[in-house]
């Protein structure tokens, strides 16, 4: 008596550069429980530019090398919307001279095995647009060298899959929050708002009660961006395509706040201010994406679940996934 071996299953190799951050670390999470595929966590000194360049060139190579599918996911990103020049250029000199050396030893064999998807900001790029909600037709207009910069490198990547042929996918992220969070960057207003409840005390806010965002809990935004990936392995040689990222939903700040206080079953305390940076933050930050709207239609998780998931993980302890 015999029976039918499964069929093997084709390997598929995963660079992940950021994988230790709020999305990587998702994205990480999520491919290492798929059949077949291989995830290779870049190690990068950031601190170091000259060493980040070499780490992550070297580590590429052997990925693209192997001779099976694989794909680049860029979800690192050091600055925030309040971060100052000098550190974006950096981090863009890294990503410039990254593609510049990966081009060298991309054949063409190689670039036809692979895809590449770079997460982008669509509150940084949007800040200063006009007409929500916002979608992938909207002119860009930045508000912030934040902004400039995420264009900056969204250009990068589409220069390099002009050079090499390899298909890219933009993804232009809504606000993403859940486990995962670094708390130390001055971002993710659920995140703090559940780490001052869990520690007793108040919140400081710096921008209108009626300010609008659309809040992505950081497993949607994982299942977005590997769904994408797969739907970018039909695209052209070369191809470009850019798709917001988002839930659709606008919540107000003070809608998010009584979440929060539904949550918790406590009214949260808050400190209204003002900061240097709140000019650089827009009052109606919506979204809607029309590129591969199938991929949106999935249930995404609600607020209220995600705040508890959060307030749970940062109860447990804070970054462990």
């Amino acid at each position: 008596m015999t029976t039918d071996a499964a069929p093997p299953t084709t390997p598929h190799l995963w660079f992940v550069v950021g994988a230790g951050g709020l999305l990587g670390g998702a994205v990480s999470a999520l491919l290492s429980r798929r059949p077949g595929a291989e995830v290779v966590r870049a190690v990068v000194p950031w601190s170091d530019e000259d060493a980040s360049v070499a780490a992550l060139t070297a580590q590429l190579r052997p990925v693209v090398d192997r001779g099976a599918r694989w794909s680049l996911v860029w979800c690192a990103g050091a600055g925030v919307v309040a971060s100052g020049p000098d550190a974006l250029d950096r981090e863009r000199r890294v990503i410039e001279r990254v593609l510049e050396s990966s081009a060298v030893f991309l054949g063409e064999e190689a670039a036809a095995r692979g895809t590449a998807f770079v997460a982008s900001s669509a509150g940084g790029v949007y800040a200063g647009s006009s007409g929500a909600p916002f979608d992938e037709g909207t002119e860009p207009r930045p508000l912030a060298p934040y902004g400039w910069s995420k264009l900056g490198v969204e250009e990068l990547f589409r220069s390099w899959a002009g050079r090499t042929g390899v298909p890219v996918v933009v993804g232009r992220f809504a606000n993403i929050y859940g486990p995962g969070q670094d708390l130390a960057k001055a971002q993710g207003l659920v995140s703090q708002l559940c780490l001052a409840h869990l520690q007793g005390r108040p919140s400081s806010i710096y921008v209108p009660v009626d300010t609008i965002r659309d809040y992505l809990f950081v497993d949607d935004a994982a299942a977005l961006t590997v769904a994408a990936l797969d739907r970018a392995d039909g695209l052209a040689p070369g191809s470009v395509v850019t798709k917001i990222m988002a839930s659709g939903l606008g919540v107000t700040i003070g809608a998010l706040i009584a979440e929060l206080q539904r949550v918790v079953k406590r009214r949260p305390r808050i400190v209204w201010g003002s900061h240097a940076s709140s000019s650089r933050q827009a009052l109606d930050l919506r979204f809607r994406s029309l590129v591969w709207p199938e991929l949106d239609r999935r249930s995404l998780t609600p607020i209220a679940a995600g705040i508890h998931r959060t307030l749970l993980s940062l109860h447990q302890g804070g970054r462990p996934r």
